[in-house]
């Protein structure tokens, strides 16, 4: 249940967003990196031999890699999907650390994700827009197009 709050909270904001790993990519994301974690405790505990559990948690994110990189897309020399791709990246890593017991560990990274993506995100279109704005080229890199995409239209 905890691993599901999580990554629902985390989803509802990229939903909200608009992107495209939204509610259902991240709270999946989130079950999942628990049931892989959980079930390398289990292991351990039912093995009569030592058993490194940390190696499933290397493996779940490894494989939480190729699936953010799928996220991520070059289109006219801009870069989209970086956030995504750290976001659903992060929240295995909130699955795997309520897997391994640490519950309200999971839901104090949880708010801390979320803070960066609310608070920091409205920093970066408020704030940066008025002191950089002036940069020449800031705001058609945020717009998704470039200045010489704007002089040739």
């Amino acid at each position: 249940m905890v691993a599901l709050f999580c990554g629902g909270v985390i989803g509802l904001e990229r939903e909200w967003a608009g992107k495209s790993a939204g509610l259902r990519t991240m709270i999946l994301i989130c079950i999942g990196s628990t049931l892989y974690m959980s079930l390398s405790m289990l292991a351990a505990m039912a093995a009569r031999q030592p058993f490194d559990v940390t190696r499933v948690a290397a493996q779940v994110a490894s494989g939480i890699g190729f699936l953010g990189a799928g996220t991520i897309i070059v289109a006219r020399g801009q870069v989209h999907g970086l956030t995504t791709a750290a976001t659903i990246w992060v929240v295995a890593a909130i699955g795997l650390l309520v897997g391994a017991g640490y519950p309200i560990f999971g839901m104090l990274a949880t708010g801390i994700v979320l803070g960066i993506l609310l608070l920091i995100g409205l920093f970066e279109k408020k704030l940066l827009k008025q002191w950089l704005g002036k940069r020449e080229g800031y705001l058609d890199r945020h717009r998704g197009e470039t200045s010489e995409e704007r002089d040739i239209t």
